[in-house]
């Protein structure tokens, strides 16, 4: 077998194989890991908003709202495009990079992401502050990406923080899925469900956002945060990056490497124990190529779980499906850059992962897959990646 890889010169990696021979753990990782950067590069914040201005009419917006796990990204391809205004970014704790928080104008709200802490409540508030004081011939452009339900919040009288927080708990633990558990919040949120736009007085708003739903219905989308149905002025909305266009980038890069991709599905929906039920014969049978796979699994959490996410469990779940195919690698992982509370993405394994039954299948039920991974050197870690369009899972078989 002929293998090129020169990645410190050019960051990709050229693939010559004609003899058809099997590439090798180490090359399917790092053939996994550049389809996996082509996808999520192809659906950054960045990227996304810039490609969505140049497209759209000429908008000269004098306020600039980002909400989100993606929204630093979002904002600054707003900034970099349009004449300067003022913005507001709501964002994940760590989320925040040097230049977005030395910019001018630009006000930065770090808070918390799964489960909303006092920032996002201060968040919720400034949100509303600034939307409904701007002037009647304003306009706001407004980004919306995952996380924003937790991030931003406003709430009514009578319902606190720990009403807030034990209500997402509890979501959370039962493996409520994200269309669920935003119908829940839009019931008592006061800037939910499209009530952040109904308070813009002004002259127009338009709505950018990532999809990290099935379906990417803006309804859904941060709980409604950019829903435009309540709007009194001109309003309008848009979605600029899901996960189709992620995994549509993966199959066009697994292609560029010469390698034929077999499948290419949103399917990731339902709990994780079920999809590896699903999935794992199909990897188990599977023949030379590139399977993809896109959604947004569920788990139930045990009374005290361990460490790990949905992407994290799926990955070792799969994994005991791998133990006779040397030929295969998988990785599952979330394209926000965290998988549950923790700062990995996901997980990358192999048939070698699955070398301890008894402990694998205890990490399993303590949701503690992520301590299990670890100690395989199997954990993929990526950090914020400036988007959020769910999840995907990539393998590759020689």
């Amino acid at each position: 077998m002929s293998l090129v890889f020169d990645a410190l010169n050019r960051h990709s990696i050229e693939l010559v194989n004609p003899e058809n021979e099997m590439l090798g753990s180490e090359t399917r990782v790092r053939v996994l890991n550049e389809i996996w950067d082509a996808a999520v590069s192809a659906v950054s914040g960045y990227q996304a908003v810039l490609n969505a201005l140049n497209a759209d009419d000429e908008f000269h917006p004098d306020l600039v709202l980002a909400v989100g796990k993606a929204a630093v990204g979002m904002c600054q391809g707003a900034l970099d495009r349009l004449p300067p205004c003022e913005a507001l970014v709501v964002t994940k704790y760590d989320h925040a990079d040097a230049d977005i928080m030395t910019r001018e104008r630009v006000q930065v709200i770090e808070a918390a992401h799964p489960i909303p802490d006092q920032n996002s409540l201060d968040a919720g508030r400034v949100l509303l502050e600034r939307i409904s004081s701007m002037g009647s011939d304003s306009r706001v452009l407004l980004l919306v990406s995952g996380g924003a339900s937790a991030l931003a919040e406003a709430l009514p009288d009578g319902m606190d923080l720990s009403d807030l927080q034990s209500i997402t708990d509890e979501m959370i633990a039962t493996g409520k899925t994200i269309g669920e558990i935003n119908q829940r919040r839009k019931r008592t949120s006061l800037i939910k469900d499209g009530k952040l736009i109904e308070a813009f007085r002004g002259s127009e708003i338009r709505v950018y956002a990532i999809s990290d739903v099935e379906g990417d219905g803006i309804e859904t989308i941060g709980s409604g945060l950019g829903d435009c149905h309540r709007a009194n002025v001109k309003a309008g909305s848009r979605i600029i990056a899901s996960n189709l266009i992620a995994r549509e980038q993966a199959a066009r890069r697994a292609g560029e490497l010469g390698l034929k991709v077999k499948s290419n599905q949103e399917s990731l929906y339902g709990d994780v124990f079920e999809l590896a039920l699903k999935l794992g014969p199909v990897l188990q049978d599977a023949n030379s190529g590139v399977y993809i796979w896109g959604g947004e699994p569920t788990v139930v959490l045990p009374v005290s779980p361990g460490r790990g996410g949905r992407n994290q469990s799926l990955a070792l779940a799969l994994s005991e499906y791998l133990t006779e195919r040397q030929d295969i690698a998988l990785l599952v992982a979330g394209t926000d850059g965290t998988d549950g509370p923790t700062e990995a993405a996901g997980g990358l394994v192999d048939a070698n992962t699955w070398n301890d039954s008894a402990e694998a299948r205890q990490a399993l039920q303590q949701a503690d897959a992520g301590n299990y991974l670890e100690k395989r050197h199997s954990l993929f870690v990526t950090g914020p990646t400036n988007t959020n369009v769910m999840d995907l899972a990539i393998a590759i078989v020689d």
